[in-house]
């Protein structure tokens, strides 16, 4: 016996979600014999983007059922059968936390349709259950309501089903009642980290790091690696026993650490590009012209590096946002932007109109404000803890390592914090890091150094 469960769910923290409807069909392998949908009262908001996505609201929730006045019902329905979802381990945890509330110890054996889906159709395009059942011809409607996606959770499994003619694969996918749970093992794990920002580094039964990250929430992070479905979580799940975790307190040490290190120890279960972070740069350029030129350009095609970008639309929006900031024509900036001098004659943007030493000023300002180019600076951040900060040293231009300070008198002089940094390797994509989390995030302090011995 079969229980075919779909729940939506409010979003929001971890385990601090709340079921907003559910759909169960009970099946027998060939036929519905009992079914039960309702909308639930969560008794806590709905976050907008769920709203927007069931177009379930909270207004329609005021009157609906709260879930200990439907708890039973789910008890009897699902008695003696086997829970079947579409990605099993989050409606299992979802509903199992509900009955938690209550005090209620709620296990079933579940069966989780993404895994049959990926032994049975391994060439499909796409697993998810909209684009599945898509593929396969199975009709949908209600997408993202809980008795919509249950019923194309039915169609889908029983075509599974018809597919499994050893059943073998429903034998090995079927889990245990612990599923969304964590071992033993993992509880200890999520429990000994610390919710700080940082890396953390997952290790083998050889103490081989096998995958490592930046997060805020590390606590949080390696939960979610023991909880997620998928291909790289099965393996992080079967393969960690233990994970270890070095604090930064700064978030943009915790990413240049993330990119160094990754290179440097090559963990198999991390993807590591060898191309760029960035795809764009903008070129900053006379061409003997009178006013300087800003031009963006594919960044394979450029040798120096002036400004990266994660694409054009990127580039364009920070030369939108400069063209604000010091009044630069959007026009002689090569933005599709309508000028408002444009009816005053000025067909060629603005630099027509301009002195052009002025006009350059401007371009050199902002070239010296966005850019780490030729710069001796240390960017001052957050620590590990009270009273101190970290640091990050930029010298000529170049990231050359991060490090701690808490007295003043350490960060006044650059030969006394290359003398106490942890070095860091530069290229061209530590530089991309470092000028867009500086674009993007403007409270970091940043010191100006003297070389004086």
């Amino acid at each position: 016996m079969y229980a075919i469960l779909d729940i939506e769910s409010t979003g929001g923290k971890y385990n601090e979600e709340g079921i907003m409807e559910i759909a169960i069909h009970k099946f027998d392998g060939h036929q519905v014999v009992d079914k039960f949908m309702s909308l639930i009262n969560p008794e806590r908001e709905i976050q907008p983007f769920v709203a927007k996505l069931t177009g379930i609201n909270n207004k329609m929730l005021r009157t609906a059922p709260k879930f200990h006045e439907v708890a039973k019902r789910i008890v009897e329905i699902t008695d003696g059968a086997t829970i079947v979802a579409h990605n099993a381990q989050f409606d299992y945890r979802i509903l199992r936390t509900e009955f938690r509330r209550l005090g209620y110890d709620f296990q079933r054996k579940t069966l989780c349709t993404v895994d049959l889906a990926k032994k049975l159709l391994p060439d499909a395009e796409s697993h998810s259950l909209g684009k599945l059942v898509r593929s396969l011809g199975i009709p949908m409607s209600d997408r993202h309501r809980a008795n919509g996606d249950a019923i194309a959770t039915l169609k889908l499994f029983k075509l599974l089903l018809d597919k499994d003619s050893k059943k073998i694969i429903i034998k090995e996918v079927i889990r245990e009642e612990s599923l969304g749970e964590l071992s033993p093992t993992q509880l200890d794990i999520v429990a000994a980290l610390p919710s700080e920002t940082g890396v953390y580094y997952m290790h083998d039964k050889d103490g081989e790091i096998i995958f490592l990250g930046k997060t805020r929430d590390a606590k949080r992070r390696v939960n979610q690696h023991f909880t997620n479905v998928g291909q790289l979580a099965r393996k992080l799940q079967k393969e960690t026993k233990k994970v270890s975790f070095e604090r930064t307190g700064s978030e943009l040490v915790a990413i240049l650490k993330e990119y160094v290190e990754l290179r440097k120890t090559r963990p198999k279960h991390n993807n590591i590009t060898k191309k760029n972070l960035f795809s764009h740069v903008i070129n900053f350029s006379k061409n003997g012209n009178p006013h300087m030129e800003l031009e963006i350009v594919k960044s394979r095609f450029q040798k120096a590096h002036n400004i990266g970008f994660n694409g054009i639309p990127s580039a364009k929006s920070f030369l939108k946002k400069i063209s604000e900031e010091y009044e630069l024509c959007p026009t002689s900036l090569g933005l599709d932007i309508i000028c408002e001098h444009l009816n005053n004659g000025c067909a060629q943007g603005c630099t027509a109109l301009e002195d052009a030493s002025e006009y350059n000023q401007k371009i050199t300002t902002v070239l010296d404000k966005y850019s780490i180019k030729n710069k001796n600076i240390a960017l001052l951040d957050k620590g590990r803890e009270l009273g101190e900060h970290s640091f990050i040293l930029i010298k000529n231009g170049a990231l050359s390592g991060f490090g701690y300070v808490e007295l003043n008198h350490q960060i006044n002089n650059i030969h006394i914090l290359e003398s106490i940094i942890t070095p860091m390797n530069s290229d061209a994509n530590t530089t991309f890091i470092v000028e867009s989390y500086l674009r993007k995030n403007n409270k970091l302090k940043i010191l100006e150094l003297t070389s004086a011995v």
